[in-house]
């Protein structure tokens, strides 16, 4: 009896350890500076997300807007956080206007880099256009310490490890 009993604390003790002391991803830091076209009107709207390799939204880095009003403005991200709106998991920061520039810190898992995965900047201006690709590059090794050229409200964008 006292054998059986020690066979199973023995293999509780395995799958214990197997299981339950998985350890998450560890993640890096990195400087995000955002440098915006000139151009007059509002601020601009900018949802920054990872995208994973299958194109679909998986996680929202950071939102520049905090008036949620105007969230549905930036179209495709809207799309992913739907009407309900739960916690987004992103820090918000103040709109950015034409000719403007901001540093963000966006925390990004290293399990993504070189896995596939995108980074997509959407931008979007009150009466002005909606800009669903502004930025959008693979995230490698190398693009995270790179600059990107935007398409239309971000000038460009330059990646630095913290």
């Amino acid at each position: 009896m006292k054998t059986v009993f020690k066979t199973y604390i023995f293999f509780a003790l395995i799958t214990l350890s197997l299981v339950g002391f998985n350890t998450p991803s560890p993640n890096s830091s990195y400087k995000c500076m955002i440098q915006m076209i000139n151009y007059s009107g509002e601020g601009a709207y900018i949802a920054i997300s990872l995208i994973n390799p299958a194109g679909d939204y998986e996680k929202t880095l950071y939102v520049h807007g905090d008036d949620e009003e105007w969230y549905h403005d930036i179209t495709e991200w809207w799309k992913f956080h739907g009407k309900r709106r739960p916690k987004i998991d992103a820090i918000t920061g103040a709109t950015l206007s034409g000719g403007k520039r901001n540093v963000n810190l966006l925390t990004i898992a290293d399990d993504k880099i070189d896995a596939g995965y995108r980074i997509r900047f959407e931008t979007a201006v009150e009466d002005q256009e909606y800009h669903r690709t502004d930025v959008e590059f693979e995230l490698t090794s190398e693009s995270v310490k790179s600059k990107v050229e935007g398409n239309g409200f971000i000038r460009y964008i330059r990646m630095m490890p913290q």
